[in-house]
């Protein structure tokens, strides 16, 4: 079982079982838009659950190490956890919203005017578009304030002391405001089509 030793593999042979699976059960024809919905959840964990996980576990645990002048420290993280998070956290974050955008397909300009365009509104493009509109600021969000303040934190980017200061003041503001605006997307996302949750 060494494929199960290295994550890759493993990320592969997952992906070559549901390819498997799919065939199994439905044959060699492909139904895009369970393949966009799958997409879209599957990338959605990753990018939402590395989300979830640098606001209630790294962010805090990077917080302790700095004020614990007897430990190790944070450079651990930095070094090797942070990187790697944010290069799977930018990557599926773009995967989910590529994913959303083609399971929408000729919807999505409705969703994105939140069913305004469609005579009499639509309860289902006003759910689904609120759930676009703060999933695409919260991939703008990771894209353009997250990972280049990420960058000069991690010392990727040069950038003085200051420079470093602000932008971890700035890319925690703006990884709060993902969390924050994390919850009521996926009531949106999962309400629009099994029922709001209020």
């Amino acid at each position: 079982m060494s494929l199960l030793l290295n994550h890759r593999y493993a990320l592969i042979l997952g992906f070559v079982l549901t390819a498997l699976m799919a065939v199994a059960i439905g044959g060699f024809e492909i139904n895009q838009l369970a393949m966009a919905r799958w997409l879209h959840i599957v990338a959605g964990i990753f990018w939402v659950g590395l989300l979830y996980y640098f606001n209630v576990v790294q962010i805090p645990a990077l917080a302790s190490a700095a004020a614990d002048s007897s430990g190790p420290g944070g450079a651990g993280i930095s070094k090797y956890v942070a990187p790697r998070a944010l290069f799977w956290f930018r990557w599926t974050a773009l995967a989910t919203w590529l994913a959303g955008a083609w399971l929408l397909g000729s919807g999505f300009m409705h969703a994105f005017t939140l069913g305004m365009r469609i005579e009499g509104g639509s309860l289902y493009f006003l759910t689904i578009g609120i759930g676009v509109w703060l999933g695409t600021i919260m991939f703008l969000n990771v894209w353009l304030v997250i990972w280049p303040n990420q960058k000069k934190i991690l010392g990727l980017t040069a950038a003085t002391d200051e420079a470093r200061a602000a932008a971890r003041k700035t890319a925690l503001i703006a990884s709060r405001v993902n969390f924050v605006l994390s919850i009521p997307m996926l009531a949106c996302m999962a309400g629009a089509t099994h029922g709001l949750p209020f």
